[in-house]
C-alpha cells in the first residue's frame, strides 16, 4: 500500500482484544525426559517430503503481498510457499502483488495476469481492499470491483479464497459498517472461504509492524503465514491423479 500523511496508523486504530487466560494442561513433552522432549521437538520441526504434482497458487493483492519493505523472499506469497512444502504440498505460489492497487487498479490488470500465467492457478487468493480503505474509496464501489473479480475467477474455474481487510472506528460508524460487510457478504454470494481480517495476528502487535506502523515485518509475515495456512491448504482442491 502506498503511505498517505494522514493514513499513517489508520490501520492499526482498531481496539485491542483482551487476552485471555489459559487453564489448559501441560504439554506432554515438557514433563517428558529432557532427551524425549528435544526428539518430539526434532520431530515436530521436520519437514515431510514434497511429494505429487504442482499445485500452482496466484496470490493477487497489494503490497501486503508484494512485501513492502521486505525482502522478496521474505513476501507473506514466498513465506508461505515455504510453509506449504514443508507440509509436502509442492506449492508454487506465483506473486501479484503491486503496492499501492486499489481494487479497481487490480480489476483492470486482473485478465492480463491471469493470461501471462503458465498455467491456469488451482486456487487464487484475493487479497485487496487495504489501499480503499486508506484513500476512504466508497465500500460499495471496492465491493462491485472485488465481485467483478470473482466473476472473472468463476468465469475462468478458478477457486478463490477472499482475504478480509477491516475498517477503523475512526472512519466513522457508518463507513466502517459498510466497509467490514463486503468480505462476509462476498464469500456467502459466491461461496468461497474467507479470512475475515488478514492482519488480525500482528494489528495490535508494534513489534511485528514496519516504522510506517502498517506493513509486517519478516517475523511478522511469518506470523500471517501461520494463521492461515491451515486455511489455504484446505481451500485448494484435491490434487489431480497421476
Amino acid at each position: 500500500m502506498r503511505l498517505y500523511p494522514w493514513s499513517i496508523g489508520l490501520l492499526l486504530a482498531v481496539p485491542l482484544a483482551l487476552a485471555g487466560c489459559s487453564g489448559d494442561a501441560p504439554d506432554s513433552a515438557a514433563t517428558a525426559a529432557p532427551e524425549q522432549a528435544a526428539q518430539a521437538r526434532d520431530d515436530a520441526m521436520a519437514p515431510t517430503p514434497v511429494m505429487g504434482p504442482e499445485r500452482r497458487i496466484l496470490a493477487f493483492g497489494d503490497s501486503l503481498f508484494a512485501g513492502y519493505g521486505l525482502d522478496r523472499t521474505q513476501s507473506y506469497p514466498s513465506r508461505l510457499e515455504a510453509a506449504l512444502r514443508a507440509r509436502g504440498v509442492n506449492a508454487v505460489i506465483a506473486n501479484a502483488g503491486v503496492s499501492g492497487d486499489t481494487t479497481a487498479a487490480g480489476l483492470q490488470r486482473l485478465k492480463f495476469t491471469l493470461d501471462a500465467q503458465e498455467k491456469p492457478p488451482e486456487l487464487a487468493i484475493l487479497e485487496l481492499g487495504g489501499n480503499d480503505l486508506l484513500r476512504g474509496l466508497s465500500p460499495e464501489q471496492s465491493k462491485v470491483n472485488l465481485a467483478a473479480m470473482l466473476d472473472e475467477f468463476a468465469a475462468r474455474h478458478i477457486p478463490v479464497l477472499l482475504v478480509g481487510m477491516r475498517a477503523p472506528p475512526n472512519m466513522g460508524p457508518e463507513f466502517q459498517a459498510q466497509f467490514d460487510a463486503i468480505y462476509p457478504a462476498l464469500a456467502k454470494q459466491y461461496r468461497v472461504p474467507l479470512v475475515p481480517f488478514f492482519l488480525e495476528p500482528v494489528y495490535d502487535k508494534p513489534a511485528l509492524i514496519q516504522s510506517d506502523h502498517i506493513h509486517p515485518t519478516a517475523e511478522g509475515v511469518e506470523a500471517l503465514v501461520g494463521a492461515t495456512v491451515d486455511q489455504i491448504q484446505q481451500a485448494l482442491p484435491p490434487a489431480p491423479k497421476s
